[in-house]
């Protein structure tokens, strides 16, 4: 098994949900962590969160991932920070759903840009520092990367692309020690679209679920890549 004490991530979307629930189960091993919000105060409050933990440390860092120089600038400020990236989770997301008539021509950019081209761009800022490292892209799809529903179409069309993005990136950086994986997790209890978890959500993959999923992806044996992982709840939801 491979220690993560002082290794170096980097996650978009970092401040809630998924992104925040990786962050604490990374922090536990000593990790340094930096995570990134369009939101100056959402990082940073959840920077200070993660650091009165008194295990690793964090850094909050404002960034919006469908600016590709944004991306490189946050980059930039890991590296100025601690000299080195190990790992990018790339998890930042949003979702608009709704019939192909209603669904707006701006809802389906912003799903794109965000879910799709946005991972391109915090991939693409990220390489060069990955290859000195010989590190780690992860990136956090969805089950609707392969599953195809009503109303779906612009996050379908995201998380599509974003599956066989991971893969053809895997096949890319492999040669240079660069591993690369896609999670593709079905309900989880978040605040994704403005939903409010509430007690009824127990059945739901929590977000700390995939905080050890990615805890155990990183410490796996190095010639071992799982590069495609599908979890789900164990139980069906309460209709």
């Amino acid at each position: 098994m491979q220690s993560l004490e002082n290794k170096v991530v980097l996650i978009t979307g970092g401040s809630k949900g998924i992104g925040f629930g990786i962050a604490e189960a990374l922090i536990s091993k000593q990790v340094r962590v930096a995570i990134t919000s369009r939101s100056k105060k959402s990082a940073d409050e959840a920077a200070a969160k993660l650091n009165r933990l008194g295990k690793g440390e964090a850094m909050g860092i404002q960034s919006d991932v469908s600016d590709a120089q944004a991306q490189q600038h946050a980059v930039q400020e890991v590296l100025a920070r601690w000299g080195r990236l190990d790992v990018l989770v790339a998890n930042a997301g949003v979702g608009h759903f709704g019939s192909i008539e209603t669904l707006s021509i701006e809802q389906w950019k912003e799903t794109i840009d965000t879910n799709l081209t946005g991972v391109f761009y915090s991939v693409k800022a990220a390489v060069p520092a990955l290859r000195e490292s010989m590190g780690y892209i992860i990136t956090i799809a969805s089950l609707a990367g392969t599953n195809f529903f009503e109303g779906g179409s612009a996050y379908n069309a995201s998380k599509f692309g974003l599956v066989g993005f991971t893969q053809a990136a895997m096949l890319d950086l492999r040669k240079f020690g660069i591993k690369v994986a896609t999670i593709m997790p079905g309900s989880v209890a978040t605040e994704f679209n403005d939903h409010v978890p509430t007690g009824k959500d127990a059945w739901k993959i929590q977000p700390e679920d995939i905080g050890q999923l990615v805890v155990d992806l990183l410490e796996m044996n190095p010639r071992t890549l799982p590069s495609k992982i599908e979890v789900r709840p164990s139980m069906p939801g309460a209709k």
